[in-house]
């Protein structure tokens, strides 16, 4: 049995084992890093030991043995996915609450996990060298997934300022630069399939995270709309067969594209889902009690009851435009009732530019998918929150956006729905919906949202402007020097918040009038960074 269990995280993650220990009567001890001492996570538990970092795999050993802990859950995020992290747990004696280290190797790098699949017999996009495999092709990073160090190329002549970009994004946040290139798939949808393990392996349904931004999920359901169910059973029985090739034992998730009646494996997550809560939902089990008690070496045998729907959106400190996230204190906040809230935040709290701005995760359940919107889009209306931007307004729209409600949403869908923009007056009808989008072309290339225009501030009427900072960050990047002619849409300096590269361009052919950054520099929301005159 786990008597104690140290959280190797913050924020709503750790509240969320907190919970599921409660209910146990598991004793809990939370870690806290020098900027982070006023957050809700560490009000929270029954004991809390001061690290330095929660990026220190040796701190969070010291703070198990230094409150007689017996175990520790990595939650997501930060050393979640780290073999290195797990074996060091094992070797200190601490029960890890999470896959063998073995398997986090074999799942965790994606090179990797593709050739396991394939002798799996489990279908993969092709891979290789962007000559092989042409263009439009994705960039990735080897070690680790959640968007960062993700570029998409759609020409030659982007191809070498992407793979820089990716390689210092993936470092910054997985200490390894190593990425590689996949063919980039047009509009597919993406499904996972939640896997529990503890001697064999088991499925318990998939869930459709179609609809990102900055290829990071924003709402999440369960079951998917998407696919029917021939076509459930045969990704099912891929998930299982890849976890089962690896040795994969305890939660975890196996990713995939889904276009039409073909799938492809992306990736397997070694560790509990931001997204969990719908399969919760729609089970009836609990995936983090599950963690734990496979974890102790209790025997489980969950036999998953399909119940309804469930959606889940995520509330962020972020700008409902461009994403952009944003910080400050949150001087009032309305949650809503009569959904599943699980929270990292509570009013008076401040979202920092060090961690993740998510303030809340709102999940709806119904015994219909359409009860299940329903009740979010009633929830989101109740919603409050004072003293920081946060993308509510998007959120509202998205959940009331016809195709959205028509279940007919791909990972390109907030390109060519841009946020708050008008919706249509009805969605397709779906007899023609799947054979109209699987004949269409592949749309233009498109930009991300338009950051000139959010982060451009016209200065007099000569033809002058100044390119401000969308958000506080750090400039990783300066590409001009006073004096220097630029061209519509060339970046001059790239940002960096949240461990995700942002670059800023100018609005139009210009001379840099003057710089007022360098690399290193750390600024703050609506900072002048460049000066440019036509």
């Amino acid at each position: 049995m786990i008597r104690k269990l140290l959280v190797a995280n913050r924020g709503e993650i750790a509240l969320r084992v907190f919970r599921a220990c409660r209910e146990l009567g598991v004793a809990t001890v939370a870690v806290v890093a020098p900027d982070d001492a006023g957050s809700l996570h560490a009000r929270s538990a029954d004991e809390r030991v001061e690290i330095q970092s929660y990026l220190f795999s040796e701190e969070h050993i010291r703070a198990a043995k230094q409150t007689g802990a017996d175990a520790i859950h990595p939650g997501y995020g930060f050393l979640a996915e780290n073999p290195d992290f797990a074996e060091a747990v094992n070797a200190a004696e601490l029960v890890w609450v999470g896959p063998p280290p073995e398997a986090l190797r074999a799942g965790g790098d994606k090179i990797e996990a593709k050739r396991i699949a394939q002798a799996a017999g489990v279908p993969v996009v092709p891979t290789g060298e962007p000559e092989e495999i042409g263009f439009p092709l994705v960039i990735k990073a080897a070690a680790g997934g959640g968007g960062r160090g993700m570029r998409v190329v759609r020409t030659r002549g982007e191809l070498d300022d992407a793979l820089a970009a990716a390689r210092r994004e993936a470092k910054a946040a997985f200490g390894d630069d190593r990425v590689f290139c996949e063919r980039y798939v047009e509009r597919p949808h993406h499904v996972e399939v939640q896997l529990l393990a503890n001697g064999d392996v088991r499925s318990l349904g998939e869930r459709d995270c179609s609809i990102q931004r900055r290829h990071q999920k924003v709402l999440e359901e369960a079951p998917s709309p998407a696919i029917d169910e021939r076509l459930r059973r045969r990704i099912s029985d891929a998930a299982v067969a890849f976890a089962r090739a690896i040795g994969y034992q305890n939660a975890g998730t196996a990713e995939f594209m889904v276009d039409g009646e073909e799938f492809w494996f992306l990736e397997l997550n070694g560790r509990i889902q931001v997204e969990h809560p719908v399969t919760e939902l729609v089970t009836g089990i609990d995936l983090v009690q599950a963690q734990l008690r496979i974890a102790a070496g209790e025997p489980l045998d969950v036999r998953p009851d399909p119940r309804g729907h469930a959606v889940e959106v995520r509330l962020y400190a972020e700008d409902p435009r461009t994403f952009f996230p944003q910080t400050g204190r949150i001087t009032g906040l309305r949650l809503p009732a009569g959904i599943r809230v699980d929270a990292g935040v509570e009013e008076g709290d401040e979202v920092s530019i060090a961690y993740d701005p998510m303030i809340a995760k709102l999940i709806a359940h119904g015994t219909t998918r359409e009860e299940a919107l329903a009740r979010l889009r009633a929830a989101l209306a109740e919603t409050e929150v004072e003293g920081v931007t946060t993308n509510l307004p998007f959120l509202r729209w998205l959940v009331g956006h016809p195709l959205v409600r028509a279940g007919d949403t791909t990972t390109a869908f907030l390109v060519e729905q841009p946020p708050l923009s008008q919706p249509p007056l009805r969605a397709p009808s779906p007899s023609w919906r799947t054979p109209f989008r699987l004949n269409l072309p592949a749309p233009p290339p498109a930009p991300p949202p338009d950051i000139t225009a959010a982060t451009t501030e016209q200065q007099g009427g000569g033809g002058e402007s100044r390119v401000v900072a969308p958000m506080p960050g750090t400039v990783i990047r300066l590409l001009v020097a006073e004096g220097d002619a630029v061209r519509a849409r060339q970046p001059l300096v790239v940002l960096e918040a949240m461990k995700m590269e942002t670059p800023l361009a100018s609005p139009y052919d210009a001379t840099v009038r003057a710089v007022h950054v360098a690399e290193g520099d750390r600024v703050a929301g609506g900072a002048v960074l460049v000066e440019l005159e036509e």
